[in-house]
């Protein structure tokens, strides 16, 4: 019979605890006070676009190991990155999930495989923007700066590295606040948070622990790749297409986002393949993707269908907020990070005419 833990191990269980609570306590209270901190000083446009540029580069160029806390809303979740770089800028990246159902994602330059383990899956995909944290930016990172003001607050230490810590306040009310911590020698970025109303902190990404510089080992990724060579493949295609000849419009009056692109895409679940379906619950929509340069949101356009339920509404977790309503026999999903009002105003946009038939 089990008698359960010795005193000893209930020991060793409840000081892990202990230490897992202490750190979540930690960058709590660490995001408390930075949110109610003034800034120091606003940085001239020429500093503010070094810092931004060295940021971005040191998450491309730079190789480092470590430990990812992830937090949206009430949930928390860690994952294990590498990532390294050759002298000729080739990137070679791995992403583990550490929590919940093992997920393994393994990047080559804008190449992606997404190993799903229980159905022996390698979704593959190219990442058209290389803004994923510890990334930053999708567009020039001048534009930025027609949008928010940076600040420069009190450095910091975020996982043992002494940090320069900046603000990016926006405009107007059309976006969120982000506040960044970068390593004072590299610039890669050590914690990144959304900032909402009333300093509120809505979403959070940091490393809890990290290795910068250290030996490539590239090798183990790219054997990683092959080695999942013999499982079902699915590749996710990205089509051009152009919503307007599909008589779409989106009318898009809020300042500083531009599209960045029109794709026709595969969207949906994926899961062990079936003699019916290889992939999953498949299907096709029309995306279009907005970004201000530091955030951004897509609108899907997709036709009513009988497999799958939808209703119009509005949802939301951290920063992202999502709307649905339905247009004709098509239903408008726009998914965004950035305020209710915003998501809003762009699914208000939506207009459809009916495309005349060409005799």
């Amino acid at each position: 019979m089990h008698k359960g833990p010795s005193l000893a191990n209930a020991a060793g269980v409840h000081g892990k605890k202990g230490l897992r609570r202490s750190f979540f306590l930690a960058l709590c209270l660490t995001a408390a006070a930075a949110t109610a901190q003034p800034s120091d000083s606003t940085l001239n446009r020429r500093d503010a676009t070094a810092w931004l540029n060295k940021i971005h580069r040191a998450a491309q160029r730079e190789n480092y190991v470590g430990t990812l806390i992830y937090q949206r809303g009430s949930i928390i979740h860690a994952s294990r990155i590498q990532h390294y770089s050759d002298l000729v800028h080739n990137e070679y990246e791995r992403l583990e999930t550490l929590d919940g159902k093992p997920r393994e994602v393994l990047r080559q330059n804008d190449v992606v495989h997404s190993l799903i383990p229980e159905a022996k899956l390698v979704v593959v995909e190219k990442q058209e923007a290389k803004d994923r944290f510890p990334a930053l930016l999708a567009t020039n990172k001048s534009d930025v700066l027609d949008l928010y003001d940076m600040h420069k607050l009190p450095a910091e230490r975020v996982a043992g590295v002494e940090c320069e810590v900046f603000s990016l306040d926006p405009h107007d009310t059309a976006r969120y606040a982000v506040r960044l911590w970068a390593d004072r020698n590299s610039g890669l970025l050590m914690r990144a948070q959304t900032i909402g109303e009333g300093g509120k902190v809505l979403e959070q990404v940091a490393f809890s622990q990290v290795d910068i510089g250290v030996p490539s080992d590239k090798q183990r990724i790219l054997n990683a790749i092959k080695g999942a060579s013999s499982w079902s493949h699915y590749e996710v295609t990205y089509q051009p297409a152009s919503i307007a000849d599909e008589g779409w419009s989106i009318n898009t009056p809020i300042k500083g986002f531009q599209k960045i692109r029109e794709v026709r895409r595969p969207l949906g679940e994926l899961h062990a393949p079936t003699a019916a379906n290889k992939a999953g619950q498949v299907f096709e929509v029309l995306q279009v993707v907005y970004s201000d340069g530091l955030t951004g949101l897509s609108v899907f356009i997709e036709p009513v269908s009988e497999q799958r339920a939808r209703r119009e509404g509005v949802a939301s977790l951290g920063a992202t907020q999502v709307v649905v309503r339905r247009v004709a026999d098509f239903w408008i999903t726009v998914v965004g990070e950035v305020p209710a009002s915003t998501v809003r105003q762009f699914a208000a946009g939506v207009e459809y005419r009916p495309p005349k038939a060409v005799h």
